[in-house]
């Protein structure tokens, strides 16, 4: 009965055994329950990248709590960066936004 129940209900590539992978959407879903963690990722989405400054303009909220937020979308793998001289630009990961959206897709 299961064995059924997981062909009828699971997409591909999620089969009810897949801990790690549950546990990775988890973890990124987790990361997105703050409203400026969502702030941000949506500012990423639709600007392509920014620097603290920009976001800690934007979000009105100051430079040490930006840097919290980004710290842990980066851990969750949601965004990455690259230093160009005294600022961090940060970016989505493409690959992770799209498992994600794929994780709530039909």
């Amino acid at each position: 009965m299961n064995e059924l129940l997981a062909k009828v209900c699971c997409r591909p590539g999620t089969e009810p055994g897949d801990a790690h992978a549950f546990a990775e959407h988890a973890q990124r879903f987790k990361a997105l329950s703050e409203p400026a963690r969502v702030a941000i990722v949506n500012r990423l989405a639709s600007c392509g990248e920014a620097c603290v400054c920009e976001l800690v303009d934007v979000l009105e909220l100051a430079q040490p709590t930006v840097s919290h937020h980004l710290r842990v979308l980066r851990e969750a793998g949601l965004i990455e960066h690259e230093r160009r001289g005294t600022w961090m630009y940060y970016r989505l990961v493409p690959a992770a936004i799209d498992e994600l959206r794929a994780t709530l897709a039909p």
